[in-house]
């Protein structure tokens, strides 16, 4: 799967939302709900139209879904704690944490926002299979649900991002 499959679609505040298939963006485009920002440099082509291949577009409107809360993941637990290990207090790229269960799950932990932090992996291996009584060390803070996120801008892990998006996205080397 090439890039260019792919669309970037922004939010009406020009904040990445996700990433589609062309087709999609096209069809966004053709009901008027989205406005192109970026093309390839390919066009396509149907019978009766020819237009240029789609690589950022824009939500004309806001879309206000029915949230429930803030969804449990790893990402989201990383952004709770500000990328910061709970335990040593040291900021780390993503890509050199993990989350630790405080009361581990061989002791009845279990996997949700009570019992997640995020930590590096020195101060998770330390801690190995013990609460942080047991293994000496203390939580900065006690893990809560959150009730929301801070707005992040979209990652792409230092993976290449297309030219057209660039300007839109922040790579794992500028945000960090």
């Amino acid at each position: 799967m090439t890039t260019r499959e792919h669309t970037l679609l922004l939010n009406s505040w020009m904040l990445p939302h996700r990433v589609i298939r062309w087709e999609e963006a096209i069809t966004l485009w053709y009901l008027g709900k989205v406005d192109v920002l970026e093309e390839y440099d390919v066009l396509i082509s149907s019978p009766t139209i020819t237009v240029p291949l789609p690589a950022v577009v824009r939500l004309r409107r806001h879309v206000s879904g029915v949230r429930r809360g803030v969804k449990f993941s790893r990402s989201n637990v990383f952004s709770r704690d500000g990328y910061q290990c709970q335990y040593c207090g040291s900021k780390k790229p993503r890509c050199e944490l993990s989350f630790d269960h405080v009361l581990p799950r061989t002791h009845g932990g279990r996997t949700g926002w009570e019992n997640i932090v995020t930590a590096c992996r020195p101060c998770n291996l330390k801690k190995r299979n013990r609460t942080p009584e047991q293994a000496g060390m203390r939580l900065m803070r006690p893990p809560a649900r959150p009730v929301s996120l801070p707005i992040e801008p979209m990652s792409f892990g230092g993976r290449d991002i297309p030219t057209e998006w660039r300007c839109y996205c922040v790579s794992e080397s500028n945000a960090a």
